[in-house]
């Protein structure tokens, strides 16, 4: 782990860089898979399953007998969390849909909006060595509520060719459509194009490495959308001396065990907080299973001291985390000083864990800098805005000048002509 204290401002925006693979691989790789994915469909989907997840598959699609097979090995007691779970986040983003509301914006004339569901949404889940089935939960939850007609997801298969049976229970409890033995880019591409098993979508989510986040990007060609720039998990933790180091060392870890290209900050006002603080961090990764990982993202994570919080949130705004914790007294305070951040977790027990699985809120949220001009998932990200207006003749009456004028002006006379000839008959 990198340590500073007290680092000139100057060199603040070195410091907030992430650990990135050279884009120009990154585009080169994305742009053979969906090549390969757009010309050989399945075919080339059974083929990248060899070689990246050494599964062979005699088919990408999931069976109803799986599914059934599956639910069965889940405990009762994981099923009864994950349940919870789905309570939880329902009930927050059930909260978030809106009523219509008409507004007369002149006499005659009135706007409103309404929303329509994406129809085919893709999402994407992480596999590998650490199966997210909680991001199921945070993806077809508000799907479902949106009203979306189909929910594929992919996700990429273990070795003997299955799915982690938790994403399979939570995929059914949430109402996905179907589910689909793909990872990586080449899932990407194959929601984009489709396949012979692999319907085409409209909207793809789905946290995933650098390879997932490149390859959404480029679906945007082919006028499929995503959900954000969502890549390696990352945390930053301001505390003041009043924090609890080994509570600051777990959240830190917790973020940094996702994988070698996670990222985490830790920031203090205090010299013992700081030193107590390093020394749990580096006590509680020994005792970790995913320790390796853990390790090498600390590698690239920086524990720093500055003179007051103030500075801390001005370093962590231009940071943008992802996560941000406030382990301080009177956060209430601090809370309007937070400009950039996905998700914020305030006072000592508001561990990030609670946000990833079970307090409500959505945990797939922009990281790379991106939650200063991103938005976590919500219930809007599965829906369109629609805008509607009514004009009576009064409206127009009332309007129509205004209108022809500004067209005028702009020198779009069939514009203008639009109005005037209404308003001559």
């Amino acid at each position: 782990m990198k340590t500073y204290r007290y680092p000139e401002k100057s060199a603040w925006k070195t410091m907030t860089r992430r650990p990135v693979i050279q884009r120009e691989e990154l585009s080169d790789l994305v742009q053979d898979i969906f090549e390969q994915v757009q010309r050989d469909g399945d075919q080339a989907l059974v083929e990248f399953s060899r070689k990246f997840d050494r599964a062979s598959l005699e088919t990408v699609a999931v069976s109803e007998a799986e599914i059934k097979a599956a639910e069965k090995t889940v405990s009762k007691e994981l099923k009864a969390a994950i349940i919870q779970a789905k309570d939880n986040i329902t009930r927050f983003h059930a909260a978030q849909q809106n009523r219509i509301e008409k507004i007369e914006t002149t006499a005659g004339v009135v706007c409103w909006r309404e929303s329509r569901a994406i129809e085919k949404v893709g999402i994407y889940i992480p596999g590998g060595t650490a199966p997210l089935f909680s991001t199921v939960l945070m993806l077809a939850i508000p799907a479902q509520l949106a009203g979306c007609s189909k929910i594929i997801l992919c996700t990429p298969p273990d070795q003997d060719g299955n799915i982690n049976p938790a994403i399979l229970y939570a995929a059914q409890l949430c109402g996905v459509s179907q589910v689909f033995k793909a990872g990586g880019a080449q899932a990407v591409a194959a929601m984009t194009f489709g396949t012979e098993s692999i319907p085409s979508v409209n909207k793809i989510f789905g946290p995933g490495n650098q390879y997932v986040v490149a390859a959404k990007e480029y679906a945007q060609r082919f006028g499929v959308a995503m959900d954000m720039p969502a890549g390696p998990s990352e945390v930053l933790v301001i505390a003041d001396e009043s924090a609890i180091p080994e509570f600051c060392a777990a959240d830190l870890l917790s973020q940094a065990e996702h994988g070698s290209d996670s990222q985490v900050v830790f920031i203090t006002t205090d010299e013992q907080i700081f030193n107590r603080t390093i020394e749990e961090t580096e006590k509680q990764l020994k005792a970790l299973p995913r320790n390796e990982l853990a390790a090498q993202a600390l590698a690239n994570s920086h524990f720093i001291i500055l003179n007051s919080i103030e500075e801390a949130l001005e370093f962590s705004n231009l940071y943008a985390p992802e996560h941000l914790i406030l382990a301080i007294n009177n956060f209430e305070y601090y809370i309007s000083k937070i400009e950039n951040a996905g998700s914020v977790f305030l006072g000592n027990y508001s561990c990030e864990s609670a946000g990833d699985y079970a307090s409500g809120t959505n945990h797939t949220l922009p990281t790379n800098g991106f939650a200063s001009n991103y938005s976590g998932v919500s219930l809007d990200s599965f829906v369109k805005k629609i805008t509607f207006q009514h004009l009576t003749e009064e409206g127009l009456n009332n309007l129509g000048p205004t209108i022809e004028l500004m067209a005028e002006a702009e020198e779009l006379m069939a514009h203008k002509n639009a109005v005037t000839i209404r308003l001559k008959s």
